[in-house]
């Protein structure tokens, strides 16, 4: 307008002279809300509800943006820099946040699922049912070890995660986080230890059955023989010694440490019981459905 000689008003003039500093600003403020959902978009969904107090803590950093500033005021830079820092300081937390959740505890609880509560040989190596039992034992008494140390190391990550979360410095005018919140955390992954040590457990007692009675539709010569069985003629008759009924008994004693692997892994929660009264998982675990079928089926299976 000002090449074909028209009058514009002065606050226009102003305006085409800060035509850089304004192009500056709105890509600054682009910038800043694609970084706003970057950092969001990092949330899992676990800790939303807990980090809820944390957005409102940046979104009031970010309000003066939407209510108070203007394009002609003198303390954009610094509105700028205060949000940065604000998106900056939510970043690490939540970095800090999934580093605990992925290294510490969900690594753990997979390593912990997938834990073989049963030393089973895939060779023709063949066992008298003591040998059995006794390597058994000798077994699930060192994974009970590695089952009651797991539990401890998830149930202290768990602790610093909410310490982690708990410790950011919110502004004055947020609503602090709800132990309500903090409380479903734990038990969620109090649940998510109980699934693991259940999945553990039912697959180690499988893999017993498997190996030891077979799977129905599997081709004969395919199964190794297990235990070592004697045939005594008597007169007319034969006798198997041991007999059935103490190679039976022999897979129970062994199904039943499996069982018992998770006697000593305590339930969380209950640190203000002694210790001799604390609940451990293996009263959960001992009345689900699913356990007690594989039992059922292990103890009837000879």
């Amino acid at each position: 307008m000002t090449r074909i000689g028209i009058d514009i008003p002065e606050s226009a003039k102003i305006v085409l002279l800060q035509e850089d500093k304004f192009k500056m600003y709105n890509n600054e403020l682009k910038f800043v809300l694609k970084e706003y959902d970057r950092i969001v978009n990092k949330i899992r969904p676990n800790t939303k509800s807990l980090l809820v107090p944390h957005l409102e803590d940046l979104e009031y950093k970010l309000r003066p943006g939407m209510v108070t500033l203007t394009w002609t005021s003198m303390n954009i830079d610094g509105y700028l820099t205060h949000v940065h820092q604000g998106l900056a300081k939510l970043e690490q937390l939540i970095i800090n946040i999934n580093d605990i959740m992925e290294n510490r505890i969900e690594n753990n609880l997979k390593s912990l699922s997938k834990t073989v509560l049963v030393n089973l040989p895939q060779d023709a190596q063949t066992f008298t049912l003591d040998e059995f039992v006794e390597m058994q034992s000798e077994w699930i008494r060192e994974e009970a070890e590695k089952l009651k140390s797991k539990n401890y190391e998830v149930e202290g990550a768990v602790e610093d995660l909410i310490q982690t979360i708990c410790s950011y410095q919110l502004d004055q005018h947020v609503e602090p986080i709800s132990a309500e919140e903090i409380q479903k955390l734990s038990k969620y992954y109090n649940w998510s230890m109980y699934q693991a040590l259940l999945h553990a457990t039912k697959y180690s007692l499988n893999q017993m059955k498997e190996r030891i009675c077979g799977r129905r539709n599997m081709p004969k010569q395919i199964l190794k023989p297990f235990f070592e069985v004697d045939v005594h003629l008597e007169g007319d008759t034969c006798t198997l010694k041991p007999t059935l009924e103490e190679v039976q008994s022999a897979i129970n004693r062994a199904a039943s440490h499996v069982l018992k692997s998770t006697k000593h892994v305590q339930n969380w929660n209950q640190k203000d019981m002694p210790e001799d009264q604390r609940e451990p998982f293996y009263d959960w675990i001992a009345k689900d459905k699913e356990i007690v079928k594989v039992i059922l089926l292990l103890t009837g299976s000879i």
